[in-house]
């Protein structure tokens, strides 16, 4: 009778707790894949700038073309590797690797794809546990699920502006790829 009770009770913990596991496994697998294509088209919209207008700004407060690529850059590397990954946080007054500084073109989209490697390694390997653990995030209190979402938006926030820069200077900008 003993061994009933528990192998009923396994039975129905599992059943309860297995689907929730599933859904952040699937939740993660998801975000990787729209991760993976928002570096595709990032990636795209960079090489299809000329280098000549990567310091194009739309007004003068603006970020420029460049600076917008690299603070895309650099909030990867802060969303996922200190906010979800726990790892110190860069400063951004005394950070080189995403400053612009003397950087070329080619050097940028490598710094970026490095970047979007990082974070997806990091990604692949959360702990889907922690999707409540609770973070300030400026001031408000936002779980590491919404830590993911945040990155997205920051993302196709950035990625926005510079598309509209590229419309500015005569370009048509890369067809925009579907699930990112």
């Amino acid at each position: 009778m003993k061994h009933r009770i528990i192998l009923v009770t396994m039975l129905l913990f599992s059943s309860v707790v297995s689907p929730l596991f599933a859904q952040h496994d699937g939740f993660i697998k998801d975000y990787l894949e729209r991760l993976e294509n928002s570096r595709k088209y990032l990636i795209l919209v960079a090489e299809t700038m000329p280098e000549t207008n990567y310091n194009f700004k739309a007004t003068p407060e603006s970020l420029s073309f460049a600076e917008n690529l690299m603070h895309i850059g650099f909030a990867i590397d802060w969303h996922s590797q200190s906010l979800l990954g726990g790892r110190v946080a860069r400063v951004w007054k005394t950070d080189t690797i995403y400053k612009v500084a003397k950087k070329s073109k080619v050097e940028m989209i490598s710094t970026i794809n490095k970047t979007f490697d990082e974070a997806i390694k990091l990604i692949g390997k959360f702990d889907a546990t922690q999707f409540e653990d609770e973070l300030d995030y400026f001031g408000l209190n936002r779980n590491k699920r919404q830590i993911f979402l945040l990155l997205a938006d920051h993302i196709t926030h950035h990625r926005g502006q510079m598309l509209v820069y590229m419309r500015l200077n005569g370009l048509v900008p890369p067809r925009y790829v579907l699930f990112q």
